[in-house]
Parts: C-alpha cells; structure tokens; sequence
C-alpha cells in the first residue's frame, strides 16, 4: 500500500518546466489494497468468464481462445500507445489477459490432454525465463519504474504466464487434493498471507514477495468464482457464470471509475536526471517511486 508524505503536484509542475528535464510516467500502478483487491477480482472474472463464453458463444474452446486473444491484442496496442498508468486502460488489458490466461491452460488440458504436472511445470519455466531476460536487460524486477517498452513488454509476458502457471497450478492442487472450491480458497489465501508474513516479519525480498502472490492471487480468485457460480450439487452456490461475471465486473467498474477520479494509485511524475518529483512510498518494497525512477535503464544516456 502507498502513502504520501508531501505534495506532489507543484513539484512536478516545477519539474516540467525546467528545461532538459524529462518526466516519466509509470505505466502500471502503485501496489496498494486497491491494486490487490482488483487483482483478485479480475482472477475471478477470468474464471468464470471463459467458462461463460466457452459455454454460450458455441465456437468452442479454440475459437474462444482466438477472439479473446485477438481483443486482449488490441487493447494491449492501446496500452502501449498510452503516454501514462490509465486504470480502465490497464485493468481491462488485466482482466483479458485473466481469460487468455485460464483459456490457455484449459486449451492444454482439455483439448491436447497435457498432464497439469506437465503444463505446471512448463509454464514455470516460462515465467522463469522472462524473469531472467527482464533482469539481464533492465537489472531490476520491480514494478515501480514500467516506463519503457522493454520494461513493458517483460511485465505483461510475466503477467500472462502468472495467470497460466496460476490457472495450472490450482487446477492441479484441487484435482490431486479434492478439497472442494471453498477450502480450496481458504489454502491459497492462507499461503498469501504467509508471504505477506515473510516480507514483513523476515524480509523476503520485496520483487518475489510480489511476484510469489501474483500467482498465488489466481488460484485464490479462481476458486472464488467457481465457489460462486459452480451447482449447489457439485460443491457450489449456484449463481451461474452470468450472475457471478456480471457482480464481479461491476464491482470492478465502480473501482477502477473510483481510481480514475482519485488518482489513489498513480505513480507521480519523477524527473528522468534522477530528482526526485514526490516522495511516494510502496510498503511492498520500502522503496519511493522517485527512488525507483531515478535508476538509469541499461541503454539510456546518463
């Protein structure tokens, strides 16, 4: 979560008007209660929505994959042609990716019979290996300073193999384990809260801490969604995909509208010579935007 200990806004105006002096603006936003609670909601939307349009659009689960990828491109062309963090922007690109994600795991299982064990295993990997070329290139994981587009482009590839590797992962523990969607949920979120206890209590590092949840947020959202929308005689309450896709995404809406106004999770501008233009703090990380900002990428001149 983020707090402010001075203004912002006349410092960035100052600095905007000194000559030679670049502002930067992060693209994604500040990890506050607001970042979690979105994330957990749209891991749910994920869920039961590409249950929702595998069941009603009749194309299958392929052709489901295909126009949900081929949107999710889309509005990732928009998201990176945008100059700044937007939150309708960025959490529509989070909601889609949230489907493409769990459309991609169900593709695997259902349609190419690959062993959860399998694609678990692979798509871990995977975010491994963007993990290691986003450091190798930028030499630093951390979410404060998503302001070029290699930094971008790493953050949504470890976004989309967080929710496949989360999609995989929770299918696998709730197939091996059979603990039904309500238990199910109360495990992953009591994992999240180990490692909010290891960051806080032990110092874990603040990058895996965040990225170690991400993950753990999708199996937790996922089974959420299933708890609510899933038979009465399978284990669930019965709401239906419809019911469940369309509370979840209001609720989503009347947050993101509320950020839109407040601005309670944007990154303030910061000087690209370093300058600090706010003094903005992450308590994932204890480490101030501006403080973040102020590191040089790998290929800009000092």
């Amino acid at each position: 979560m983020t707090y402010e200990t001075s203004a912002t806004s006349s410092v960035d105006s100052a600095a905007a008007a000194v000559p030679g002096h670049r502002l930067r603006r992060n693209k994604v936003p500040e990890v506050t209660v607001y970042f979690w609670l979105i994330k957990v909601l749209c891991t749910t939307v994920g869920e039961t929505a590409a249950d929702l349009l595998d069941e009603k659009l009749g194309l299958g689960l392929t052709g489901v994959s295909l126009l949900m990828s081929g949107l999710l491109a889309i509005v990732l062309v928009l998201q990176f042609r945008s100059t700044a963090y937007r939150p309708g922007l960025y959490w529509l690109a989070v909601a889609l990716i949230s489907i493409v994600g769990t459309l991609i795991s169900d593709n695997l299982t259902d349609n190419l019979g690959v062993p959860l064990t399998t694609s678990t295993t692979v798509f871990a990997i995977a975010l491994t290996l963007v993990f290691t070329c986003w450091y190798r290139r930028e030499r630093t994981l951390s979410i404060h300073s998503i302001d070029s587009p290699s930094r971008e482009s790493f953050y949504w590839l470890a976004v989309l193999f967080t929710f496949a590797l989360g999609t995989a992962a929770g299918d696998l523990v709730a197939e091996r384990m059979d603990l039904g969607y309500w238990i199910t949920a109360v495990l992953f979120a009591q994992a999240i809260a180990a490692i909010a206890v290891a960051r806080f209590a032990l110092g874990l590092n603040a990058v895996w801490s965040f990225w170690i949840a991400y993950v753990l947020t999708r199996p937790l959202g996922a089974s959420m969604g299933d708890y609510l929308s899933q038979p009465t005689g399978d284990g669930g309450l019965g709401l239906g995909t419809v019911v469940t896709s369309v509370l979840f995404l209001a609720v989503i809406l009347a947050l993101v509208i509320f950020l839109t106004v407040t601005r309670k999770d944007a990154t303030p501008n910061v000087r690209a010579n370093g300058t600090a233009g706010d003094v903005t703090t992450d308590v994932t990380t204890g480490v101030t935007a501006a403080e973040e900002s102020a590191r040089p990428h790998p290929r800009e001149p000092r």
